[in-house]
């Protein structure tokens, strides 16, 4: 199902339902490998009862790469939404550099890999470019 995504400012949302990571470990960009699919993804998910979006996103980012040591900030928040109903959920947008990994923990991630570049073999086709994109334009400032 095609979904539209869009970027707004930081912390222009007034509730939040995912966090997404985009992380880099060693100059490259880190993606993660669901088990059951073949496809890549940042890392991220949904926010937790009483979880801060910077709570979930520490707490993803370590369970999706294994990341112990790292630098995480807040970039934006984003909308995605149903194209025809226009309903959706909101989210913020940070980024990761790692500094050191761990083994990977027991979860629904059955790899890690780097790359240099945007693999196009991606999950969320339709939301992933839109926040690289932010994440390049925020990061070149």
């Amino acid at each position: 199902m095609r979904k539209i995504c869009e970027t707004l400012e930081l912390n222009e949302l007034k509730e939040y339902f995912f966090v997404v990571i985009i992380s880099t470990y060693r100059g490259k960009l880190l993606l993660s490998r669901h088990r059951e699919r073949t496809t890549w993804e940042f890392q991220g998910g949904h926010i937790e009862k009483k979880e801060s979006p910077l709570e979930a996103a520490e707490r993803e980012l370590y369970e999706e790469s294994g990341a112990l040591e790292y630098e995480i900030k807040p970039l934006c928040d984003y909308m995605v939404r149903d194209p025809d109903t226009g309903e959706g959920d909101g989210g913020m947008l940070f980024t990761a550099e790692i500094q050191r990994l761990g083994n990977l923990p027991e979860s629904e991630i059955g790899e890690v890999r780097s790359f240099d570049y945007m693999p196009e073999d991606l999950t969320y086709p339709d939301i992933l470019p839109v926040l690289f994109d932010k994440w390049k334009e925020i990061s070149e400032i």
